[in-house]
């Protein structure tokens, strides 16, 4: 069983940056990939990044490339998300996960997830 507990959420500007973490309760985490999913109010929730369990493979959406980062200590059994250039429509709660797969996307292939983190960004 493995817990996740996310943080670093909050209120921001547009063109700010935030920093979400993602910690989790066991060792087992650093052999999980773990990814970041966004669910906005009224909306589905979305894949935005993922890394595996090494830390040398990572995979974003479209519309976060080049603006956000994936990251992973597996000593801390943490991994981060830097997001940079934050717009509005960023703004959603943020959801950690973890996945005994290499890679997956789908939200469905994820076995465990944190509770969230609320980002809003202003105009």
């Amino acid at each position: 069983q493995v817990q996740l507990v996310e943080s670093g959420g909050g209120l921001v500007q547009a063109g700010g940056s935030l920093r979400l973490s993602c910690a989790a309760s066991s060792r087992a985490f650093s052999s999980y990939a773990v990814g970041w999913f966004r669910q906005a109010p009224g909306k589905e929730r979305e894949f935005v990044a993922a890394i595996a369990w090494s830390g040398s493979n990572t995979r974003y959406t479209d519309s976060t490339k080049g603006r956000f980062t994936i990251s992973r200590d597996n000593a801390k059994n943490t991994v981060y998300l830097q997001m940079n250039s934050l717009k509005p429509e960023d703004t959603a709660v943020y959801y950690c996960a973890a996945a005994n797969k290499p890679l997956p996307v789908a939200k469905d292939e994820y076995e465990y997830w944190g509770q969230g983190t609320q980002v809003t960004v202003s105009s």
